[in-house]
């Protein structure tokens, strides 16, 4: 079966194509290169032994779209992680984000909508629960207003996946929510790497081990939780990618029970920011330079994720520590620069 990756050289598309491939399936990858680089390509072979196809392409062309799908009339499954995804560019920007992760999302389903049978895995975001008013959160916790711009693309997204599947019964489509999502891949050929300065806690803390930043600034340790710092739920990418399979071959076989479903893809622990720390000390042996300041704008308390319906419906479990992680952040931090 051919699938498209869109977004596929990025942190989670690369590591989903590697488990596609690993399962079987022909992967063709769409990316712009506007967050990624086309070496990543090459370490995707060296792990799975298989080229996927590969296309530069920005998603906002809806003409290059179309010639796509023309020319890939065999794609039976999308997995769309194509989107803007800092937090912080998003409030400066916000047009731009409402362009790039939301005109690109209806261009692909515009196609898909043609075609007599596809699936369509949406790649969401814990964000659009914002500070929930328990935890764990469970998928059923109400979206509450968006705390930013990406954050509100993500809502947005969903409604017009679902819009779009009540009227499109040959459609199936399934929104994971996503975590915190770490880590690299075992071989340490692929992992996060971010352009410029890091948006996410854990390659700020590699980089900081490794001696690339000065110092690690935690955001308040005067929260309500067991150390005063935010709570999260870290997940291995490794774990992420293989629920994206999982996903789509629910899909594909006809399994779902409903044209569009939504589950949460987290550890279902939470664990504070000195906690994370206190895992890079281990596995790396090194002290890590931190230092405690003031809160950040837009921070919640604490988020981890209810995974009683993607373990029983979904059939997907995480199988990695937040150490097993962390170590294997670590590795690939080594090996990037090392080379």
């Amino acid at each position: 079966m051919k699938i498209l990756v869109t977004g596929g050289l990025g942190f989670i598309g690369s590591h989903t194509v590697v488990e596609l491939q690993n399962k079987g399936f022909e992967v063709v990858i769409i990316d712009d290169l506007s967050n990624s680089s086309q070496e990543v390509l090459g370490r995707i072979t060296s792990i799975t032994g298989k080229e996927p196809v590969f296309e530069k392409m920005d998603l906002r062309e809806k003409g290059k779209v179309t010639d796509f799908f023309k020319r890939h009339q065999d794609i039976q499954g999308v997995i769309h992680f194509a989107a803007s995804k800092a937090v912080g560019e998003s409030v400066d920007k916000p047009l731009l984000y409402y362009e790039n992760n939301i005109n690109t999302l209806v261009y692909v389903l515009q196609e898909l909508t043609q075609k007599e049978k596809a699936g369509f895995i949406f790649s969401s975001s814990c964000t659009v629960y914002g500070q929930a008013d328990t935890m764990p959160i469970t998928e059923d916790a109400p979206v509450k207003p968006a705390e930013s711009p990406y954050g509100n693309t993500k809502q947005i997204g969903e409604e017009i996946i679902r819009d779009i599947c009540k009227v499109t019964p040959a459609l199936n489509a399934i929104s994971l929510r996503y975590f915190n999502p770490m880590g690299a891949h075992p071989s340490a050929a692929i992992g996060e790497l971010p352009i410029g300065v890091p948006q996410n806690l854990v390659p700020f803390i590699t980089q900081t081990g490794v001696g690339l930043r000065e110092q690690l600034s935690v955001f308040g340790d005067d929260y309500p939780t067991s150390d005063g710092t935010c709570i999260r739920d870290y997940i291995h990418v490794v774990d992420l990618a293989k629920a994206h399979v999982v996903a789509l071959e629910r899909l594909l076989e006809g399994k779902n029970k409903e044209n569009y479903e939504v589950f949460n893809v987290g550890t279902g622990t939470g664990s504070t920011v000195l906690e994370v720390i206190k895992s890079f000390e281990k596995v790396s042996g090194k002290k890590l330079n931190y230092k405690i300041v003031d809160r950040r704008a837009g921070d919640i308390t604490s988020a981890y994720a209810d995974t009683t319906k993607a373990n029983n419906i979904l059939g997907w479990k995480a199988a990695s520590t937040l150490d097993e992680a962390m170590k294997s952040a670590w590795d690939w931090e080594l090996k990037v620069r090392n080379k």
